[in-house]
């Protein structure tokens, strides 16, 4: 094997280990500049019950997830059931939590719907749609935390707003060159196919955009529900401050969150949670320790996501399963003449 045909080896900021590291670090220097008595005390104000009860929340209101994710992949044609649906979505929590990054999860959960769906470039264009749904909706909501919220503007929260907007115009960009240059006649027959099946699942949910909307909507209300969740647990810590300024603080620290810095997000989300409650007078030891306690609720979640998604792949292992072949796997004895047109289309 000559060494151009050695797979590129990965870049060391990708490594598992220094996200871990990253997230220790972060969170060895919040304990060092905040008093971590204080920080043990606040965190202690949250009973076990009212913990159990966050995480059966947690837990209960990702089924509107489950909902708005199969929305998106069914309008593109992959034809996944509740059940298949449930158990990739759970599959993904838990990956989330315990994967490298979130795109870890995004795999998991694809990787598991896989052999549930008839179109797996539906599945994979419809999961792609949902994560851009997600950051769009977190931006939407801290708009309008930011609207209510007269304090909310600073300099740092400016910045989260336009490094926000440059991602999704990067990202929007990037999509755009990539579908209007990819040579798609010089691709070999086989690539040609699979992008008659990505085309075909493009119109088809360009062709539905009640559905677009309607999935955003369902993410939008996931992700509000999961503000007032957090908002509960602040004021069990202390926190006394009105509920449209977690919709501000929120959004923005989660989506600090997804830089891919850090374990999952944890300790950024946590110090950009401080820093955005500052101008409103919430001390940091407060704001640092609900962003814990959060942790601790979407950790636990994690692992009864992993358990679920387990005992559902028991459940449904014995069942009968019909026929639900994907239509776009690539093998030749799919390929009708139809399709043939659609490649020499492209």
């Amino acid at each position: 094997m000559t060494d151009s045909a050695l797979p590129a080896p990965r870049p060391a900021w990708k490594h598992p280990a220094v996200r871990l590291a990253g997230s220790a670090v972060i969170l060895a220097l919040l304990f060092t500049f905040l008093p971590a008595d204080q920080l043990i005390s606040a965190i202690r104000r949250l009973s076990p019950v009212m913990i159990g009860l966050a995480v059966v929340s947690y837990m209960l209101l990702h089924l509107i997830g489950v909902s708005k994710w199969r929305l998106l992949v069914n309008t593109t044609g992959a034809d996944l059931g509740f059940v298949d649906g449930v158990r990739a979505y759970y599959s993904g929590l838990f990956g989330n939590t315990f994967l490298p990054s979130i795109v870890g999860g995004d795999l998991v959960r694809a990787g598991v719907a896989f052999g549930a769906v008839r179109s797996r470039s539906g599945l994979l264009l419809g999961s792609m749609v949902d994560r851009v749904q997600d950051v769009v909706g977190l931006g939407l909501l801290a708009g309008i935390g930011a609207l209510l919220s007269p304090l909310a503007l600073t300099t740092e929260s400016r910045r989260v707003f336009l490094l926000l907007a440059f991602l999704l115009a990067a990202g929007a960009a990037s999509s755009l060159a990539i579908w209007r240059l990819f040579p798609v006649h010089r691709s070999p027959w086989r690539v040609r196919r699979k992008l008659v099946s990505v085309r075909r699942a493009v119109r088809a949910t360009a062709g539905r955009p009640a559905n677009l909307v309607g999935a955003g909507l369902l993410g939008m209300l996931l992700q509000s529900l999961l503000i007032v969740l957090n908002w509960r647990l602040g004021i069990a810590i202390g926190i006394d401050i009105p509920l449209y300024v977690w919709f501000f603080v929120w959004p923005l620290a989660k989506i600090a969150g997804l830089l891919p810095v850090t374990q999952g997000g944890i300790g950024v989300r946590e110090a950009a949670q401080a820093a955005l409650f500052a101008p409103f007078g919430v001390p940091a030891v407060a704001a640092v320790a609900t962003g814990l306690a959060f942790e601790v609720v979407i950790i636990l979640g994690g692992l009864a996501g992993g358990g679920v998604a387990w005992l559902l792949a028991l459940l449904t292992r014995s069942r009968d399963v019909p026929d639900r072949s994907p239509r776009d796997d690539g093998g030749a004895a799919s390929t009708d003449a139809s399709s043939a047109v659609r490649v020499g289309r492209l």
